[in-house]
């Protein structure tokens, strides 16, 4: 159920990553099209707008842009070769967090009714009990439970051993992919000053060829350039957070371990002094 999950959401991410890519390096070639089909007798027409047709296209001009345009224009303005590499970078920090996100929460166990419950099977059932109840929970506090339980009859030294061994394996796994999110947060950034600096050193080149400082085309040319930066740090900083909040939910997760690992030895304690 859970690799269904994940994969359900990676994919629905990878869709909507190369959707906007896609549709982004449609509209030029669109644009180019239209342009080109617009016979040259039609172009005095324009130009002779009456002022009614003049302030319905100013009208139609103030309507609000939705977010997937407004995207799909900065996509562009940006320049595909720099703005795909960041958009991949969100969608699959995105899809690993997200996934991470939904093991992190199914991971999650009720510690203080797993330990009545084992308590009860000591009580009833001996170690079989116990092992049985650990078998029939999920979660990596049972799985913990019941790699310590297996070696009960070795001690309580050796249970406490294996517990705490066996609890490191849990938080690497729940560990699995934090480096992923934490390399795309910062190679994100750095694709977007890449692209401005390329950006920039167009920019000036364009500058050098026309022979004149331009206002128009110095502004046009950084702008252009610094979509890319922007970009950038928006990726980085939505991934940050989905960082911050796995570590947070992983370090709850962990003291949660700990502290019912202490609480299973004391049962096991308490289970040997009976016996």
């Amino acid at each position: 159920m859970k690799k269904l999950i994940a994969f359900m959401a990676i994919f629905g991410l990878l869709n909507f990553g190369m959707s906007l890519v896609v549709s982004a390096q449609e509209d030029p070639a669109a644009t180019t099209e239209a342009v080109a089909a617009t016979p040259a007798a039609d172009q005095p027409a324009a130009v002779e707008a009456t002022p009614a047709a003049t302030t319905e296209v100013a009208a139609a001009g103030e309507e609000p842009v939705g977010i997937h345009k407004a995207l799909k224009t900065k996509f562009i303005e940006g320049g595909a070769v720099w703005m795909t590499p960041i958009i991949l970078c969100l969608v699959l920090g995105l899809a690993i967090a997200i996934e991470r996100v939904i093991y992190l929460n199914l991971s999650s166990t009720n510690t203080k009714k797993l330990l009545a419950k084992i308590e009860d099977a000591f009580e009833s059932n001996g170690i079989e009990g116990a092992l049985e109840v650990c078998r029939d929970t999920k979660g990596p506090v049972a799985s913990i439970f019941y790699q310590g339980l297996t070696r009960y009859d070795e001690g309580v030294d050796v249970v406490e051993k294996s517990v705490v061994s066996y609890g490191g394996v849990q938080t690497g796994l729940m560990e699995t992919g934090l480096t992923w999110i934490s390399l795309f947060i910062a190679l994100a950034p750095m694709l977007g000053f890449l692209g401005t600096v390329v950006g920039m050193i167009g920019a000036f080149d364009a500058i050098q060829q026309a022979g004149d400082i331009s206002p128009t085309l110095v502004a046009g040319g950084i702008k252009v350039a610094l979509i890319t930066t922007v970009g950038g740090l928006i990726v980085a900083i939505i991934l940050q957070l989905f960082y911050n909040y796995l570590l947070s939910k992983i370090d709850s997760l962990v003291n949660e371990m700990e502290d019912a690992s202490i609480s299973l030895l004391d049962v096991v304690v308490k289970f040997n002094r009976k016996h």
